[in-house]
């Protein structure tokens, strides 16, 4: 069964971390690449966000019979297979499946300007993840009811 509790904190993580991302998104480039603050912040919310997503995804494949995922994509793979989102989206979507790593493994390649450009152009499949798992949380919950 679905943890209604783990769901509503992940996904209010995730999103709370988007609202702050976004207002990071607002500097320039430039403003970005020179505030260490940011870039720290950044760095935090944007690994915080991925692993409750990720954990979320975890969660909702296993609870709903779709498998055990082995590693972050294959959490994308199962929820598409469910038809928790199309394809389309979970091929976007899985570009993301390595970030965590890079972010705690890789810290020290990790640059401004790659910050930069996730946190200004990839925050919209964050939110449509959200929305998504909304969506299907909804719908298990209606068939429950039945």
């Amino acid at each position: 069964m679905l943890d209604r509790n783990l769901i509503a904190e992940r996904l209010d993580l995730i999103m709370q971390a988007v609202s702050r991302l976004r207002k990071l998104g607002r500097m320039t480039g430039e403003e970005f690449s020179r505030n260490e603050d940011a870039i720290d912040v950044a760095e935090n919310r944007l690994r915080r966000a991925l692993e409750a997503l990720f954990d979320l995804g975890r969660h909702i494949a296993v609870k709903t019979g779709a498998g055990i995922p082995a590693d972050y994509r294959s959490v994308i793979t199962l929820l598409q297979e469910k038809e928790v989102f199309p394809a389309q989206f979970a091929e976007s979507i899985k570009g993301m499946a390595g970030y965590p790593n890079r972010l705690i493994h890789e810290y020290n390649k990790v640059t401004p300007q790659e910050l930069y450009q996730i946190i200004t152009t990839r925050l919209d499949d964050l939110e449509k993840f959200c929305w998504y798992i909304v969506e299907f949380v909804k719908k298990a919950t209606d068939s429950q009811s039945r």
